[in-house]
């Protein structure tokens, strides 16, 4: 009787990048036929893909590699904060090894030596697709690694390197895989979207017979044409942005954009060393708006930035009462172990920071509060996410998967996730909106 074969435990925690990276081992692990399995004690081995970014996601990361090794005992770690195994090993020496992100190789290395693989290629089938770990009707599609900005708040390129652009034909053949397994939304990713094929030199590649050149505008254009949703994550506002707007529409690329702003405050964005900090972002906002009014810009901002002053937070405030963003997200600064940040003099008080974040976050929900209820009557189109207690939990355009709101509405019969429905709003909140079906 043949051996067993070896199963393999999984978490992922971090980003969405972090999340390709877990699809990307596990769907080798699956290809060697390795079972990947729910829980520590059905698993022989438990590979951790962490995070490392800001200090309570370090905690996490150690917190969730501590409960691996006590539930488990056999723990292979990957990810951001294994860039610096000595935080990992001093807390937790017993773990097998260590590796950083996109160690791919490092990881099925380590796997083979601690749990040699049981082949079997009559039994043993992957999906086109790969494995993934998003439900099967939305995928991110990650389109570069790495970044060449250097940002002090930020340890990025130190624990994944400068941009490393995929080629333009490889990402849309992943594209066409996804959309032929049952994908209705793409979401594309990079650490900076708008850099996508700046280190190839926009070199020219091939898809379905024809050239196309690696950069974001050719790129945005062919998924478009792929019949789903594409919704773009981490774009800097550079002049060839604008060249998006015009082929943004609610049946291809979506009029949705996430814009990493990170604050107003021309000062602050100096010592925040924020590419395109020079650009006059509400005049940028201003003309894409001109082009599509319904687009949605989300962001993402920090308050309590060292050297940060009241003068320079009304100014951040000011900034977003003008800019009326959809959709925003602000952390409060935190030192991150390794940044050029935690040099710069002037730490802003945790009490100035609180209020800070508090005053910036009522500020947002008054905007989105308005802008939602701006929504009332008006007929939208919605993916269905799943379906809870009769009701169905949707997003539409404007709703990116798990960082933005949600549209409620009563599911009638044969109502399943995935589906597409038109729905006309009822009812609004500061960030989620009800409604019925339409028609």
């Amino acid at each position: 009787m043949s051996r067993r074969a070896p199963k393999v435990g999984f978490v992922s925690l971090g980003c969405p990048k972090a999340l390709v990276d877990s699809e990307r081992i596990l769907t080798q692990l699956r290809s060697e036929g390795y079972e990947v399995m729910r829980t520590y004690e059905a698993a022989d081995l438990v590979v951790v893909n962490t995070c490392g970014f800001i200090d309570e996601a370090v905690h996490e990361s150690l917190e969730a590699i501590g409960e691996a090794v006590e539930r488990n005992g056999k723990v292979i770690v990957t990810g951001c904060l294994g860039a610096k195994p000595e935080k990992i090993l001093e807390r937790h020496p017993s773990v097998l090894k260590v590796t950083g992100p996109q160690a791919y190789d490092e990881v099925m290395s380590a796997v083979h030596q601690h749990l040699p693989p049981k082949h079997d290629p009559f039994l043993d089938l992957v999906p086109p697709q790969g494995i993934r770990l998003t439900p099967r009707h939305y995928a991110y599609l990650k389109i570069s690694e790495g970044c060449n900005h250097r940002c002090s708040f930020c340890i990025i390129p130190s624990m994944r390197g400068d941009l490393a652009s995929r080629p333009i034909g490889s990402v849309l053949g992943e594209a066409e895989r996804l959309v032929r397994a049952g994908v209705k939304e793409i979401l594309v990713i990079a650490q900076d979207t708008s850099a996508y094929g700046v280190d190839l030199k926009y070199r020219l590649d091939f898809w379905e017979g024809r050239p196309v050149r690696t950069r974001t505008q050719e790129l945005a254009q062919a998924l478009a044409g792929l019949g789903v949703w594409v919704r773009l994550h981490y774009v800097y506002p550079y002049p060839h942005v604008d060249q998006l707007i015009p082929l943004m529409s609610e049946r291809g690329l979506l009029p949705y954009l996430d814009v990493p702003f990170q604050h107003g405050s021309p000062r602050i964005l100096k010592l925040m060393r924020r590419p395109a900090h020079a650009e006059n972002t509400l005049e940028r906002l201003r003309a894409w708006r001109a082009i599509n009014p319904d687009m949605t810009v989300r962001s993402t901002f920090i308050v309590g930035f060292p050297g940060e002053t009241d003068q320079d937070f009304e100014i951040l405030l000011s900034w977003l009462k003008e800019a009326q963003l959809d959709r925003v997200g602000c952390f409060k600064y935190s030192p991150v172990d390794g940044a050029a940040a935690n040099e710069l003099p002037d730490a802003v008080p945790g009490e100035v920071k609180d209020e800070r974040y508090r005053r910036f976050m009522e500020l947002s929900a008054d905007i989105s509060t308005a802008k939602l209820a701006a929504k009332l009557g008006r007929r939208l189109r919605v993916l269905v996410d799943r379906i809870e207690d009769g009701t169905a939990i949707a997003r539409s355009t404007a709703e990116a998967p798990e960082i933005d709101g949600l549209v409620r509405f009563p599911a009638g019969a044969g109502c399943v996730a995935g589906d597409f429905h038109d729905v006309e709003i009822t009812g609004s909140d500061a960030y989620d909106l009800t409604a019925r079906a339409a028609g």
